[in-house]
């Protein structure tokens, strides 16, 4: 949730801030305890304070918080246009923008911390599927197939689609993989 410019975020809300900027950044490994202290300028004390349940709490509750936040940018991106393939060219078109504005060196989190995955993280799957299927969910409302199996396929492929251009955008430092694949996606809906 914002803060107002009179009112400065509590520890807790910067920590959170900060681990959704560790994550999109370099995945989970970025995000350990002490750089998230670091970048949130929170005292170390408050991190177990705020999130007893350590590392794992902390990047559950940030991953959530962002997920809900680009689940919103999906939607806002899909709804200012009304045709499906104009629908799918802002999308993609919104996403080139986020990343060329991180200077490539921001991709999803949620993707980030997908490919960090392992048994002692296994428990933030949750978290990173619960993400995926509502940014699916807002995808597939803006679109109508003929079906809800072909429009929630079709969402997924986009879904999917945007992850991939974050790799490239990122190796390739350019918005151009956003702006093909959303210009070859929207020919499919045509």
């Amino acid at each position: 949730m914002p803060t107002s410019p009179a009112q400065p975020a509590g520890s807790r809300e910067r920590m959170l801030e900060a681990t959704i900027a560790l994550l999109r950044a370099g995945g989970l490994s970025a995000a350990g305890i002490n750089d998230i202290v670091r970048a949130s300028d929170a005292p170390k004390g408050s991190v177990y304070h705020h999130f007893p349940g350590g590392k794992l709490q902390i990047a559950g509750e940030a991953l959530e918080a962002y997920a809900e936040r680009v689940r919103g940018f999906i939607g806002q991106a899909l709804a200012s246009r009304q045709a499906a393939p104009d629908k799918v060219r802002a999308l993609f078109e919104a996403f080139a923008g986020r990343v060329a504005e991180g200077g490539f060196q921001r991709s999803c989190a949620v993707g980030t911390v997908s490919l960090d995955l392992d048994g002692d993280t296994a428990p933030l799957r949750t978290v990173l599927a619960d993400a995926l299927a509502g940014w699916q969910a807002e995808i597939a409302g803006h679109f109508d197939l003929g079906s809800a199996a072909r429009t929630r396929a079709y969402a997924g492929l986009l879904l999917t689609a945007i992850e991939g251009a974050y790799v490239r955008s990122r190796a390739e430092a350019s918005p151009q993989p956003f702006r093909e694949a959303g210009a070859w996606l929207a020919t499919l809906v045509d």
